[in-house]
């Protein structure tokens, strides 16, 4: 049976009952421009009305200080170790849903079911289409030879998703292989690691650099952007590998609050969102990559590696003495 097909039967329970109050309350990392489509679909099929509220920081915080008073039902967020976090602070509640578990593999979900991934995000490499041949550069150990010196701009070592890659690469290896992997790619960097991955790639377009890391997405986003076009056209994205492995991913992912007081609603938009239909919604507003298995393993062209999220996260720490270690940002 589809998960459509499972759906339907379970919006009907739920708005046929006169106990639940037909809302979900959200505490959201991501700008709200980018989940409302989302939640309006969801509207539209349910009739359950979802209430945002963006958190520009401090959601664990905020969690554990409303305890059993608060009013959010579910916490949205980026970055595996953002979704770890907050299940260490203790503010989630596991989730066992068969829809979920069927639409998220494992390697995307917390084992004890608090966290769920719901769109996974490259990290790819952005390489100037004029001063990079084609094929050039294939892998992430490659950023760290010498062929590159002074010829990458990144943002702080410290930003999550560089922190995750850094755990990607520990997690490939050990401590003392990465290490010398970032000290390579500190000394090939064009200048002090700043701003955004956007900001990178601005960089290249200007000739300050010829290579960036960056998020997959944000191609898209800037080829949306009148402003920032030219940037996205002086680039090329390259799917880059772990020599054995594949492509790094983060993810997007939501987790149900210990204090929900609207629970079963919650679920069902956390299952709607894994839908077929949410999926899309994600590909097409977000320009992100849907993370259910009907997708395939190949995903929008690339290879997603295999490593479990839940073992980065845990590599985080590791991964932030790396960085402190070499002095990245120095």
């Amino acid at each position: 049976m589809s998960l459509r097909a499972l759906f339907a039967p379970l919006a009907a329970v739920f708005l046929a009952s006169p106990l639940l109050a037909q809302e979900v309350n959200v505490y959201s990392y991501r700008q709200p421009e980018l989940v409302q489509p989302l939640f309006d679909a969801f509207t539209e099929k349910t009739g359950i009305s979802v209430n945002s509220v963006f958190l520009n920081k401090g959601m664990a915080e905020r969690l554990k200080a409303e305890g059993k008073r608060s009013p959010a039902d579910l916490a949205f967020t980026v970055d595996i170790g953002r979704l770890s976090q907050l299940k260490a602070a203790g503010v989630l509640q596991p989730v066992h849903s068969d829809i979920l578990d069927a639409a998220i593999p494992p390697a995307f979900r917390d084992p004890d079911g608090e966290w769920f991934g719901l769109t996974t995000r490259a990290r790819v490499i952005f390489a100037s289409r004029d001063r990079v041949a084609e094929g050039e550069i294939t892998t992430y150990e490659d950023l760290a030879s010498e062929k590159w010196r002074d010829r990458i701009c990144i943002r702080s070592g410290t930003n999550a998703y560089n922190l995750a890659l850094i755990a990607g690469m520990i997690e490939q290896y050990d401590m003392q292989t990465a290490k010398a992997w970032l000290t390579g790619l500190r000394d090939n960097l064009a200048r002090k690691p700043q701003g955004n991955d956007r900001a990178q790639v601005k960089a290249i377009s200007e000739g300050e650099c010829d290579i960036s890391v960056g998020n997959a997405y944000y191609m898209a986003l800037m080829m949306k952007n009148d402003e920032q076009r030219p940037w996205a056209e002086a680039v090329r994205i390259i799917y880059p590998t772990f020599e054995a492995g594949g492509t790094h991913v983060n993810v997007s992912g939501v987790g149900l609050t210990r204090a929900a007081p609207n629970r079963d609603n919650a679920i069902l938009l956390m299952e709607f969102l894994a839908s077929d239909e949410g999926q899309r919604l994600y590909a097409e507003i977000n320009s992100e990559t849907p993370i259910s298995p009907r997708a395939s393993a190949t995903r929008g062209g690339f290879t997603a590696d295999d490593a479990n999220l839940q073992t980065l996260a845990d590599l985080r720490p590791d991964a932030l003495r790396l960085v402190e270690e070499v002095d990245f940002d120095r």
